[in-house]
């Protein structure tokens, strides 16, 4: 099982970022994709999750609005999109498969996303 991220965004404030996570090895819409953030000194957030098989999201309440997580099922890809951004914001971007509604299994190896005029 791999999950691998796009790479490093350095944003301006008020722009919008989108983050990609391609799934290899496993059915894609066997498991639900979380996104988890994880900002400098800070602890995980959860932002929400995806069902790659019918695309059915859920996003935790502080992003609702500002957050959108979108699937390829032709190339096993999930994305997640942020807008608004403000430098509270910076922080690295994790996607993680999860097997059921309270466990991930696999990460991908983190997005840094930087927020800076």
């Amino acid at each position: 099982v791999q999950l691998v991220q796009s790479g490093a965004e350095l944003r301006n404030p008020g722009a919008s970022v989108k983050v990609s996570c391609k799934a290899s090895g496993y059915t894609f819409t066997e498991y639900y994709i979380d996104w988890v953030r994880q900002a400098p000194g800070q602890g995980l957030e959860w932002m929400g999750r995806i069902d790659p098989e019918d695309g059915h999201t859920k996003y935790a309440q502080k992003f609702q609005g500002r957050v959108t997580f979108t699937q390829d099922t032709s190339t096993n890809t999930v994305y997640a999109e942020l807008s608004s951004l403000r430098s509270e914001d910076t922080a690295v971007y994790y996607c993680a498969r999860s097997p059921g509604p309270t466990r991930v299994d696999y990460w991908g190896q983190g997005t840094q996303v930087t927020v800076s005029s």
